[in-house]
Parts: C-alpha cells; sequence; structure tokens
C-alpha cells in the first residue's frame, strides 16, 4: 500500500556516512581516524603505482615479430630472446634445455597421477 523508502541519492549517502563516523567515534577520535585512512589509503596507491611499473618493464620488452615465425630456431631465439638467454653459439638442443630449466618443472594435472 504504502512506500516509506528513503529517497536518498548519491550525495546524501557522504552526509550520512559523516555522521554516523561523528556519533560512533566522537569528535576527539575522528581527526586520527581520517589520518590513518589517508594513510592506508597513500600506502595502497604506492603499492598500485609500483606493481603497474613492474607490469610497464614486464611488458616493454620488444619481441618484434611482425611476421610469423618459420623454422623451429627462430621459434628457439625468441623464447631464449624473450627469457633474457643467449642464444648466440648454442644448438637447438642446447637452448631447449636452457629453457626448459629457465621455465621450470612442467606441472602435471594431479587427476593423472592419481590410480
Amino acid at each position: 500500500m504504502f512506500d516509506y523508502s528513503l529517497n536518498i541519492m548519491g550525495s546524501e549517502w557522504i552526509i550520512i556516512i559523516f555522521v554516523a563516523l561523528v556519533l560512533i567515534l566522537g569528535t576527539n577520535q575522528l581527526p586520527s581516524a581520517a589520518r590513518k585512512l589517508g594513510k592506508a589509503v597513500n600506502e595502497f596507491n604506492r603499492a598500485k603505482n609500483e606493481v603497474q611499473s613492474q607490469m610497464k618493464s614486464v611488458s616493454d620488452t620488444n619481441l618484434d615479430t611482425s611476421e610469423p615465425l618459420e623454422t623451429e630456431r627462430q621459434k628457439l631465439e625468441m623464447i631464449a630472446k624473450s627469457l633474457g638467454i643467449n642464444s648466440k653459439e648454442k644448438s637447438d638442443d642446447e637452448l631447449r634445455k636452457i629453457i626448459s630449466d629457465k621455465m621450470g618443472p612442467k606441472k602435471t594435472d594431479s587427476s593423472e597421477n592419481k590410480i
């Protein structure tokens, strides 16, 4: 019949939250809580920027794959370059071993190991 819902839009919530914080924390603890919140936000932004810069430096490696790789040797050299391995004067088998050692052991599905 009657709808008694509160028609509160976006900016009014900020006022309601502020009043609730003043009632809960009191006027003495509110500045220290705001300071702690500011420090936490600053720490989060600093960590976020650091992760973004690390991701950008990792993704900036120029692999230059403008055309398809045709031979197995080209594929091995491209993988070695992306892993930071010097592929000069190494045979294909040596490159395969170095690449597999650098990438770590092959993970197997645990369901395949069950008998």
